[in-house]
């Protein structure tokens, strides 16, 4: 199995734990939680800024002495309320509901207070093209206010990639140094994501499949995702490194063998294929015949299917 792979245990509690010395770097730490209806998650981080992402359900958040209420139907239905937690301060998430959230962590001085970030805060774009159209959502980024924290909520139509061009930031090629887990989801959630991490200059070539639930690392490289065709793609960006303060803005390092498609895109998608690439007499005819042989029938295609979309 890939180091790059974390798959969700499931059941209640810590589903999720991905520290820097389990993923082999220095800033980043990362936990998938499900709390049941009264149940409780108390910690407290010397010398680390945390961001408590709501996933589903709701629940109280009482942190430095103040008290949050936090709560989010669906990844898929509403942004999140993010309670930001400044170094050392105790925090404890109590559910109201059972209640599924993401809580990262990354050294910080302590610039900035615990507070509660909200959707009007946070900066939303639309970017790529073609099959690399996907929105995402700067949740915990500027313009909002982290010491070393970066998050983003991406969310990638079926089928469609995320991260093209690829792109890195692991200090190579004068890229900024981040690290960065991605936690998916999926919807309908029988689907699957692939993720690519690869480093040409050392052979380093690794592709992982994540199902609903897990969480991939970026250790080093470029790194790209993708959605099967049947099931719509979430994923929770955490992110954490040199940079700090309002330097978290600093872009990556993106492959120039594949930048060209930016251009491409912009202008209508030039060189994009449109379906039929081929205009042939025998179109929609898998027999090969020409139509006229088979009085005008064309062959049933055995691979038109149909079925009940799945529910979760």
């Amino acid at each position: 199995m890939s180091n790059s792979l974390v798959s969700n245990s499931g059941g209640n509690g810590v589903r999720i734990d991905v520290t820097p010395d389990s993923a082999g770097w220095r800033f980043l730490s990362f936990a998938n939680v499900l709390l049941g209806a009264g149940d409780s998650h108390t910690d407290t981080r010397a010398g680390q800024e945390t961001a408590i992402v709501p996933l589903s359900g709701s629940a109280t958040v009482i942190a430095g002495g103040q008290t949050f209420e936090i709560s989010r139907t669906s990844v898929f239905e509403q942004m999140p309320q993010i309670v930001y937690v400044t170094p050392g301060d105790e925090m404890t998430v109590t559910a109201s509901t059972d209640f599924e959230f993401a809580i990262g962590s990354a050294p910080a001085e302590g610039l900035y207070p615990t507070r509660l970030i909200v959707p009007e805060e946070m900066k939303s774009e639309v970017r790529g093209g073609g099959a690399s159209q996907r929105q995402v959502n700067h949740v915990l980024a500027p313009p909002v206010d982290a010491e070393r924290l970066i998050l983003y909520e991406v969310y990638v139509p079926r089928g469609m990639w995320s991260g093209w061009a690829p792109h890195r930031h692991d200090g190579v090629d004068g890229s900024p140094y981040l690290e960065e887990t991605y936690y998916f989801r999926m919807d309908p959630g029988n689907g699957f994501a692939m993720h690519r991490n690869w480093a040409p200059e050392d052979g380093f070539d690794e592709t992982v499949v994540l199902h609903d639930g897990d969480t991939a690392l970026v250790p080093k490289g470029f790194h790209s995702s993708v959605s099967c065709p049947s099931s719509n793609l979430f994923f929770l960006n955490y992110l954490a490194g040199e940079l700090v303060d309002k330097e978290r803005s600093t872009p990556p390092c993106f492959d120039e063998g594949h930048t060209w498609i930016h251009d491409a895109w912009v202008n209508d998608d030039e060189g994009a294929w449109v379906q039929p690439v081929m205009q042939t007499p025998n179109l929609n005819n898998p027999g090969g015949l020409p139509l006229g042989s088979v009085d005008g029938a064309v062959p049933d295609d055995p691979y038109a299917v149909s079925g009940d979309k799945p529910t979760d």
